[in-house]
């Protein structure tokens, strides 16, 4: 048995708190000596032990009653929903953790300001010396000329979500100007990081198999560094998050993807990707 101050002591609750539980019913102690001094045995002390998971979850003192106090209250069950629960709320700040390491970094992400003619001009020119000969014959034949080709990649940067979406990932125009110019078009480099795209998504699809949360939170960190790789990022969660998003709604990028990796691979990699960053 352990007095209310030892109690105390061992958990963090404070005396006060600890008798104020009392009085509602939510926490009883498990007898009371003759002078009156609460003992708790540790039946009670489990029992504060889930109080404290549910209070983590800023859930009122009432409601938490209403629960333990339900007749059919499956402990295991509780203890499992408060463990997800708890994961998602961790999850989500490491989100907000993250973007505040940016802004600390000087990384504004929540800029926006359009591309100029002699910017979208630069970053055309500067693709078009990554690619292959023959792939700007394959363009030219597609389209015409290369004229026509140099407008169609100018085109994309008047669409206003694709550029919304641009200063999303990487929180500035000077930011994505740097990523875009330092891209090469190194093709082994690109089959590097296809080819580590496609160790993750098997890895995925391993932790899909068994059900492992360990092993799906280290494939989302993983997939996380190398589209940091791919897209000279500074952080990955928003271009994930847009992924995840894309995976639920867009079924054609969905169907590709389960028939390379398996059935369920993009639903299951989007709700990862959100249950890592809480969202």
């Amino acid at each position: 048995m352990k007095t209310v101050k030892e109690v105390s002591r061992i958990t963090g609750v404070s005396i006060r708190t600890l008798r104020y539980y009392d009085e509602i019913g939510l926490l009883k102690p498990t007898e009371l000596t003759e002078t009156g001094y609460r003992l708790y045995d540790s039946k009670a002390l489990e029992k504060l032990q889930e109080i404290l998971f549910f209070r983590e979850l800023e859930i009122p003192l009432m409601d938490i009653k209403n629960i333990m106090d339900t007749p059919n209250y499956d402990k295991e069950q509780i203890l499992r929903t408060q463990k997800l629960l708890l994961e998602q709320k961790r999850n989500r700040l490491n989100g907000i953790i993250e973007l505040i390491t940016d802004v600390m970094k000087g990384v504004n992400t929540m800029s926006f300001e359009a591309f100029s003619h002699e910017e979208v001009q630069k970053i055309v020119n500067h693709t078009l010396e990554c690619m292959s000969k023959e792939k700007i014959d394959e363009q030219v034949q597609k389209f015409g000329s290369l004229e026509k080709y140099k407008e169609h990649l100018s085109s994309g940067f008047a669409n206003e979500q694709a550029m919304t979406d641009l200063m999303k990932w990487y929180g500035s125009k000077e930011k994505a100007m740097e990523a875009i110019m330092q891209s090469t078009g190194d093709a082994e480099e690109v089959n590097q990081e296809q080819d580590e795209n496609t160790r993750i998504y098997k890895l995925f699809m391993a932790a899909k198999e068994c059900g492992s949360m360990d092993m799906e939170r280290s494939a989302v960190e993983l997939l996380a560094e190398n589209y940091k790789k791919m897209f000279a990022l500074d952080n990955a969660r928003n271009i994930l998050l847009d992924l995840a998003k894309e995976y639920l709604q867009n079924e054609k990028l969905a169907e590709v993807t389960d028939s390379q990796f398996g059935i369920g691979c993009s639903e299951y990699v989007a709700n990862a990707i959100k249950r890592y960053y809480g969202a």
